[in-house]
This record gives C-alpha cells, structure tokens and sequence, in this order.
C-alpha cells in the first residue's frame, strides 16, 4: 500500500488565494495515483495520496524565505 505526500505552497495558483482548491486536490490524487498504477502497477484503491499545504513562510529557496527569493528573481532582468 503506497503512500505519497505532495507538499505545496498554502498560496494555490493565482494570487491572492489562500490555499488549493478541492478541484486542484482530487485532480492531484487521480494523477499521483495514475502514476502509482502506470510506474509500479498499484492499484488505485491501494493507493493513498496525502496534500500538505504549508504556509509560503515556512518554506525557503536559494537560501531566504520563498516571498524574498521570488521577489529578487522579479527583479531580475531577463535573458535574451
């Protein structure tokens, strides 16, 4: 019985959200869980899927909290 946790950002996909939606969610298990059956052949009633949403300040990249990292690579001209 496999169990998969996706971590994501409480934000969702367009600002000003404070978290995934319900339709994200189950769209994000049936996908897991697809790969589960295609990549280890579990069946899918075998397969439970975990979502944490964790609050953008309690993640970090490139060494400073995520809201700063992404603010320096807005600013950031781009190649090209």
């Amino acid at each position: 019985m496999p169990i998969v946790t996706v971590q994501v950002t409480r934000e969702g996909t367009t600002p000003n959200r404070s978290s995934v939606t319900a339709e994200e969610k189950a769209r994000i298990i049936a996908g897991v869980s697809q790969v589960m059956l295609d990549v280890l052949n579990k069946p899918l009633e075998s397969t439970y899927v975990v979502i944490e949403e964790i609050d953008l300040d309690n993640w970090g990249w490139g060494g400073l909290p995520t809201a700063e990292y992404r603010r320096i690579l807005a600013d950031k001209p781009s190649a090209g």
